[in-house]
């Protein structure tokens, strides 16, 4: 990437897919402006990959942040990947409040900082990544309303899309849906979820998926996406690499 397009913005960068983007984007050369609550996870990413990682504590939901850091650090590549860990019961166990725990985070937060993203604007030729999952694609009946809030995501890619090139600004948004792994430790609880839903084993399940996937793979694949202007709109990511939707 050119000069101009050294730095990046990664929302729920303190653990799993969050802190395996944000160190493939450092080792890139790229300057990191992590964003999420807790502190001091973040502080200990900053220790691991040093100086190029900006640690900020806040709530990616909350609209002034999301306005604040795209003005103050207008980045090259932003990616969404803020989200909640989801309630693990069937549909007849979950409240409202339950069910839609991932609709107030993970979506909120794509939707803030789409908005964000479009009416600064980023410049020409920036790129906005958002994290769905591949639980959009095939439901996610243990998660409550996970599978429905990443499949908005996914509505909200195609609508700002629309409304870039509408606009002549030259953004570019993709979405990336990463496949359930048990190396992140939201999968590994969903993965045990599902395994005893089905009467096996975590080990059985876990063979029965394939190649697992891991952080350092998911930041792989933003790297790989971020440096690709001709990019598809849409991708699933998985241990056996990324896969092209649609």
């Amino acid at each position: 990437m050119t000069e101009s397009k050294q730095t990046a913005v990664v929302t729920g960068a303190s653990r799993g897919f969050g802190r395996g983007i944000a160190a493939a984007l450092v080792a890139s050369g790229m300057k990191v402006v992590g964003i999420a609550r807790d502190g001091q996870a973040l502080e200990q990413v900053a220790d691991e990959l040093g100086a190029a990682f900006v640690p900020v504590t806040a709530d990616a939901t909350d609209e002034a942040v999301a306005q604040r850091v795209i003005h103050e650090f207008a980045p090259a590549v932003l990616v969404l990947n803020a989200g909640a860990t989801p309630p693990l019961a069937p549909i007849h166990e979950q409240s409202w409040e339950s069910f839609t725990r991932n609709w107030q985070t993970d979506t909120k937060h794509a939707f803030v900082w789409t908005g964000a993203a479009l009416r600064e604007p980023l410049t020409p030729g920036s790129v906005v990544i958002a994290m769905s999952s591949g639980a959009a694609l095939n439901g996610s009946p243990l998660s409550g309303g996970y599978a429905g809030a990443k499949s908005a995501i996914r509505f909200i890619r195609t609508y700002a899309a629309d409304e870039s090139e509408r606009a002549g600004l030259g953004i570019r948004f993709v979405a990336l849906l990463p496949r359930l792994t048990p190396a992140t430790g939201l999968g590994a609880t969903a993965v045990a979820a599902y395994a005893a839903r089905q009467g096996i084993d975590v080990d059985t399940y876990v063979a029965e998926m394939g190649p697992a996937l891991t952080p350092e793979q998911v930041g792989k694949a933003v790297l790989e996406l971020a440096g690709d202007p001709g990019s598809a709109a849409e991708y699933l990511v998985s241990g056996a690499g990324l896969r092209l939707i649609g």
